[in-house]
């Protein structure tokens, strides 16, 4: 019998049962597509390009000691060489995780120790901190520095890299196995130290391979890689998915320019918290509203009609011809230009997630054609769990379960989800993993949700957020907040305060982007957001916020004091976690005589 001269099908990464192993695939299958970027390409990888580097600075860690089962501290910003150093690290079956930039020397230490990191990876400007922390890591063997001079006692990148010499990587990761840990993600710690999720290869295939279900990734697909890589939406999004779909990734290394970045890229698909798109509706609205009288007049009558429009669409109510035509001619004269514009007139999904966005909102976004869809995911699941598909969005909800996720209401109302995307279960913490995984497999998620009968997702607020004022009602302090925050561009930050008291009240702070510009147009330029905080002007603005929010809560809900906060809230500070989580415990305490005076 004759040998076949049949060439065999090229193995699809996305059925592959590791990380390692789709990396592998896709660089055998796109060799020429390019990987990582920055977005002037003076650094451009393509697949097969960025498959030889990470083999060799797999060979650098295994010289180094490291293996299968050992763990790797990141420390780099958006830059290609994180995602060098992190697929590295899984090629010897290692875990690497990312630790957020903002974080001083005693959380470094907490999170090296608990991973029992012995090698860490870091740029320059974070080096003091972790050898401030690994003065207590007698685990820690190495640092590894990115960038820059490498100072006595640590090792280059570049040394690193030519430091491999005859290692099988290819060998090794085939030894990965599917429930091997892939990453940590430490949780936020707004209630407690932080946890570290450990996600496997499977979990995070799993995730991947409903992700491309719900949105069609086609080969080559645009991403910006912009979040902390410590966040799991950066890591599942702008790392993992386009390693298993051939994506392109533009590094975009200060996040204050990912509005820039976007007509530059024109991404095929974008994630971003909510406070980038009500930035974003802000500047548009601010853009038009400088325009002369009758080209403003002529945008605000376009906008109105396409808001009725999906507000029609949303309620399953006909669209009357008239106004479709006239959406019609709208987009094709105003909105295609401000799509293009943004940068966003390519892409194939665009999604918000993390806390809750306000309809207005949503609503601003599709009348403009972006179709911005909401979606849930935590770090217990992979960033994943329910997303709203193109084309069937419902607005206020972030959609039906994903594919593979089984989801079901507890008594009080708590979202469980089950499937093969839920942790392995956290570090060193086999407690605290029984409490959040039961012994059916159920996740309690801690979020409370409601299901409408198309089986639609609706957060509520996280269980142990909610407001039981003095009367016994039950508020969503996170609805509140994103009220507020829709009210005026000038309201960067909210938290609301009513627990146990008769009515609501709130702390706010300043925009930091938008407030100089505000106070510059009306006399006050050149002023900090200290002093802005007591200015007449700003407290009337701010007030006149909060007076158009209030109609959009129910009576109770709705703030009856405030107080504007002197300064910002940065992420990773007192009041923020890194990822803009309100660390609600603290900021009561660090606030104890403000809120007590909005209720004297």
């Amino acid at each position: 019998m004759e040998s076949s001269t049949v060439t065999p099908p090229q193995a699809r990464a996305a059925d592959a049962s590791t990380i390692t192993e789709a990396l592998r695939r896709t660089a055998a299958a796109h060799p020429e597509i390019v990987a990582v970027r920055t977005v002037d390409d003076s650094v451009s990888l393509t697949w097969s390009e960025l498959l030889a580097r990470v083999d060799a600075l797999a060979g650098g860690l295994w010289q180094l000691g490291v293996r299968r089962g050992d763990t790797v501290a990141i420390m780099l910003g958006n830059r290609p060489e994180f995602h060098l150093v992190d697929l590295a690290a899984a090629m010897v079956g290692a875990t690497p995780f990312s630790i957020y930039l903002t974080y001083p020397p005693e959380e470094i230490r907490y999170q090296c120790a608990d991973a029992r990191a012995r090698v860490a990876v870091v740029e320059p400007a974070y080096l003091p901190a972790m050898r401030e922390a690994a003065r207590k890591l007698p685990h820690l063997e190495h640092v590894i520095v990115v960038g820059g001079e490498a100072p006595a006692g640590t090792i280059s990148l570049a040394e690193l890299e030519a430091s491999a010499s005859g290692f099988d990587v290819a060998g090794a990761s085939a030894q990965v196995a599917p429930d091997d840990i892939l990453t940590l993600i430490y949780t936020s710690g707004t209630t407690g130290p932080p946890k570290g999720v450990q996600l496997s290869h499977r979990n995070v295939m799993v995730a991947a391979g409903a992700t491309q279900q719900v949105i069609s990734f086609g080969v080559g697909v645009r991403v910006i890689s912009w979040l902390p890589a410590a966040h799991i939406a950066e890591r599942m999004a702008h790392h993992y998915i386009p390693i298993v779909f051939a994506g392109t990734i533009t590094c975009c290394p200060n996040p204050r320019e990912i509005v820039s970045y976007l007509p530059r890229v024109r991404p095929g698909w974008f994630f971003a918290v909510p406070r980038i798109w009500e930035k974003l509706k802000a500047g548009l609205e601010a853009m038009q509203g400088a325009r002369p009288d009758e080209q403003r007049h002529r945008i605000e009558a376009a906008l109105a009609a396409s808001v009725e429009r999906v507000r029609l669409t949303q309620r399953g109510e006909p669209v009357p011809a008239e106004l479709e035509a006239a959406v019609a001619r709208a987009d094709d004269e105003l909105f295609s230009e401000l799509r293009e514009m943004l940068g966003l007139d390519q892409a194939l999904a665009v999604n918000v997630g993390a806390a809750p966005t306000p309809v207005e909102v949503l609503e601003f976004f599709h009348a403009l054609g972006i179709e911005l869809a909401e979606l849930w995911g935590m770090s217990e699941t992979a960033g994943f769990g329910a997303c709203n598909r193109p084309g069937a969005v419902k607005l206020g909800t972030v959609g039906p379960p994903s594919p593979g996720c089984e989801a079901k209401l507890a008594e009080d109302g708590e979202l469980l989800v089950r499937g093969q995307f839920v942790m392995a279960g956290y570090r060193n913490a086999a407690e605290k993993t029984a409490e959040a995984i039961d012994a059916d497999g159920w996740l309690h998620t801690g979020d409370i949700a409601q299901v409408d009968d198309d089986g639609y997702i609706k957060l509520i607020d996280r269980k142990k957020e909610i407001i039981i004022n003095a009367a016994g009602k039950n508020m969503s302090p996170a609805n509140i907040e994103a009220a507020l925050k829709s009210g005026s561009p000038l309201i960067g930050q909210a938290c609301c305060i009513g627990d146990g008291r008769a009515y609501n009240t709130a702390l706010i702070v300043l925009d930091a982007d938008f407030a100089p510009a505000w106070a510059a147009q009306h006399g006050l330029e050149g002023r900090s957001l200290e002093a802005l905080a007591g200015e007449p002007e700003v407290v009337a603005a701010v007030q006149a916020g909060v007076d158009a929010a209030n109609p959009h809560l129910a009576r109770v809900e709705q703030i009856k004091r405030f107080t504007i906060v002197p300064g910002d809230w940065a992420p990773g500070g007192g009041e923020l976690t890194p990822t803009m989580k309100l660390k609600r415990g603290p900021i009561a305490a660090k606030y104890e005589a403000e809120i007590e005076a909005m209720y004297a």
